[in-house]
């Protein structure tokens, strides 16, 4: 199929980003690796594109006091080499190998992923374990929210109108692994698991329900086993075309074990 008719305006400053969303029927564009082939099936019909990967702001990896700030423009290829969120996010260095391959990770952007809140993609988990500060932006100025509260619902965030994701800011942990499990390498994941353990420990999945689900009765738990048992009342994972609810719990428990294990033995 083919995209329907829209307009198209290319983004030089915030400002003129700002007066280019206002419009009527306006859609940001920014990596496109999402939103392009929804266009193309018809699942999106936005009158005007506003394109902003010209914006040289939202493109930096910062280390700041309130933590490491990465740009919504920044892509996942840049995240994947990048020695600053190798050193402080781990987590999201560990995550960006299991999204698509590398021709999609050289277009595909943080803030884009965390805009769509494709419940099965890797970015909202993380960014929900470590509950991590959204940075919206609007002509005003910023607005500051935790990863808890930004993502609503199925493809539904706090963004509201006027306002463009500018950054995310994450802190600094040691103990994180995220695992997935998926058809083939690069595939959607069945399921996946972004975990941390620190003053607290938060066990979030990825394709287990309309959002991120952190499973909060296996997080406060201090044994294995009893965390097992208590993720079948944290998750009632949705069915897909390969894989009934039953399979999708029955794996993730097999990654809550395997993360259990090795955050257990990492320093």
């Amino acid at each position: 199929m083919k995209a329907p008719s829209f307009a198209y305006a290319r983004a030089r400053s915030l400002t003129e980003a700002f007066d280019l969303i206002e419009r009527p029927g306006a859609k940001i564009l920014a990596g496109g690796q999402s939103l392009i082939p929804s266009l193309n099936m018809r699942l999106a019909s936005p009158e005007l594109l506003v394109d902003i990967t010209a914006l040289k702001d939202l493109k930096s990896i910062d280390l700041r006091s309130t933590g490491l700030r990465i740009g919504a423009l920044v892509t996942h290829s840049a995240i994947e080499k990048s020695e600053k969120v190798a050193q402080h996010a781990p987590l999201l260095a560990q995550a960006v190998m299991h999204i698509a391959h590398p021709a999609i990770r050289n277009r595909g952007t943080l803030g884009g992923s965390l805009a769509l809140a494709d419940p099965a993609a890797e970015y909202p988990a993380c960014a929900l374990a470590l509950n991590c500060t959204l940075i919206l932006q609007n002509r005003k100025g910023e607005r500051r929210v935790s990863a808890s509260s930004f993502f609503k619902g199925l493809f539904d965030t706090d963004i509201r109108p006027g306002e463009i994701l500018a950054a995310a800011e994450f802190p600094k942990v040691e103990r994180s692994v995220f695992l997935e499990l998926a058809r083939r390498h690069g595939d959607y994941a069945i399921i996946g698991l972004a975990a941390y353990r620190g003053k607290s420990t938060r066990l979030v999945f990825c394709g287990a329900g309309p959002t991120p689900v952190l499973a909060r009765r296996a997080s406060q738990s201090t044994d294995l086993e009893e965390a097992k048992r208590l993720l079948e009342q944290d998750l009632d994972p949705p069915a897909d075309l390969y894989n009934t609810s039953a399979t999708k719990l029955h794996l993730a428990k097999v990654l809550l074990e395997r993360a259990w294990n090795r955050l257990s033995t990492s320093r």
